[in-house]
């Protein structure tokens, strides 16, 4: 198994609108599309994303510079108070993925995949990638390959 996690482009500051409707910044679309070129050539199969404004944006981006056919998936367990234990549950059946949320979900399933607990989650930037391989998302049970920062 093999997982692409990418945090959101940067995002309009908070207080500006409800923090779900909160969109991509000009710079967050930057950051997103060189991101979105670490990821040419990957054998992705889905796109899972938050149903937030801004990482629906980051996967719309994203799937457009790939040319990616399938369509996104939008699914509540990326939102970013999220426990990396529901979302790892959801992942069982899925084999190579890009899965686009926030944080504090993101550094927190990036430890928990790698660790077997969140009390070390991996510090990801705005448009950060991570990659990780293992037999399947089990706490403790995959290898970070990197995170790549725009």
């Amino acid at each position: 198994m093999k997982l692409w996690v990418l945090r959101h482009g940067e995002a309009e500051p908070h207080g500006s609108r409800p923090d779900s409707e909160r969109a991509l910044t000009p710079h967050g679309r930057e950051e997103v599309l060189r991101t979105a070129a670490e990821l040419l050539g990957k054998p992705i199969t889905a796109i899972y994303a938050s149903p937030f404004l801004r990482a629906q944006e980051t996967a719309q981006l994203v799937r457009e510079a790939l040319g990616f056919q399938p369509e996104i998936r939008t699914v509540e367990w990326l939102t970013p108070d999220n426990r990396p234990q529901a979302v790892a549950e959801q992942l069982v059946s899925v084999d190579h993925a890009l899965l686009v949320s926030h944080n504090p979900l993101v550094g927190n399933l990036l430890g928990y995949l790698q660790h077997g607990h969140v009390q070390d989650p991996e510090a990801v930037k705005t448009a950060g990638l991570a990659e990780l391989e293992g037999e399947g998302p089990l706490a403790g049970a995959m290898k970070l390959k990197g995170i790549k920062h725009p």
